[in-house]
């Protein structure tokens, strides 16, 4: 319903009110009625002045029944007023640190791990005691990351006391776990804290040394060299999926750049054939290590020859 549309209804309405108000006051006044021990002629203005009340009471409870736009300016409108104002403050967050990044001021940013942390414990070992130890060296590596050359060591890592309680209670079992230190923010060069949070994730075996972990086909015959690095590139992203998706907290793989070099000029120099490129882990892996993998040539029909044996 546009406004134009409903300032019209609103006058038509008002219009009629008011004709069915005089004419109703009129027929009182005629009928000379009175109550309160009022003059017939105060009676009748008072109950024009009620039914009209009424009327308008009806009228506007209907147009905010099926006006929304009307019930939201009348009901909603402090708190819309509230979310704007949020907005602003957390655009102008976003720009400031938008500036900051740009201007190379951020020293940790927000989701950056301080610490990263294999643990299992058991009677022996005292739960507070482990995590104490964790949030020191958390609090180490982001002190060394904010600090000048007259900074003196203190405690800057400010965690929340109901997310360490959390924390003890998860990982208060027999079983291995991976805890992280994260900030909770961006930080800017020359602030005093870090506000930080942990991150318990159950650890995992991700890798077993010699498994093909994601291959990947190409034909020579059809590949120039701009392609086969293509390839080469894609079946590292292929792996680094996989492992993430095994459950691996690392965002990088382990690999001997000098390998892929010699890979890919082996591929260059061949001119033609189908080969798969296979990689392969080198050492077992758990959930905070950084995977090691080799990459591997085999011919596609030597493959396929081994499976119909």
């Amino acid at each position: 319903m546009t406004v134009w549309l409903k300032i019209l209804l609103l006058l038509i309405l008002g219009g009629i009110l008011s004709t069915l108000g005089d004419r109703l006051g009129t027929r009182v006044g005629k009928a000379r009625l009175s109550i309160f021990k009022l003059r017939p002629k105060s009676t009748a203005v008072l109950i024009t002045v009620f039914t009209g009340s009424i009327i308008s009471a009806f009228s506007f409870a209907t147009m905010v029944a099926f006006d929304r736009d009307l019930r939201v300016g009348l009901f909603q409108l402090g708190d819309i007023r509230e979310k704007i104002t949020e907005s602003e403050k957390e655009l102008k967050k976003l720009e400031k640190n938008l500036y900051a990044l740009r201007s190379g001021n951020v020293v940790i940013s927000s989701g950056q791990t301080l610490v990263t942390k294999t643990i299992k414990s058991d009677k022996k070992n005292d739960i507070k005691k482990i995590i104490e130890s964790i949030l020191q060296q958390a609090n180490y590596n982001a002190f060394n990351l904010l600090k000048s050359n007259q900074s003196k060591y203190r405690r800057i890592l400010l965690v929340r006391k109901d997310d360490i309680e959390k924390l003890e209670n998860t990982i208060d079992d027999s079983r291995s776990w991976v805890v992280r230190i994260k900030s909770a923010g961006n930080i800017l060069r020359g602030e005093n804290y870090v506000y930080a949070f942990p991150e318990v994730t159950l650890n995992k075996i991700i890798t077993r040394q010699g498994e093909v972990i994601a291959l990947e086909k190409i034909s020579l015959s059809t590949s120039d060299s701009e392609s086969i690095r293509k390839k080469i590139n894609l079946l590292l992203a292929s792996t680094l999926a996989e492992v993430r998706r095994r459950g691996s907290l690392s965002s990088e793989l382990k690999i001997n750049a000098n390998q892929i070099n010699n890979l890919g000029k082996n591929l260059v120099g061949r001119k033609n054939g189908d080969f798969l490129l296979i990689a392969r882990a080198l050492d077992n892996s758990q959930s905070a290590d950084k995977v090691s993998i080799s990459l591997e040539l085999e011919s596609l029909e030597k493959v396929l020859r081994n499976k119909t044996k």
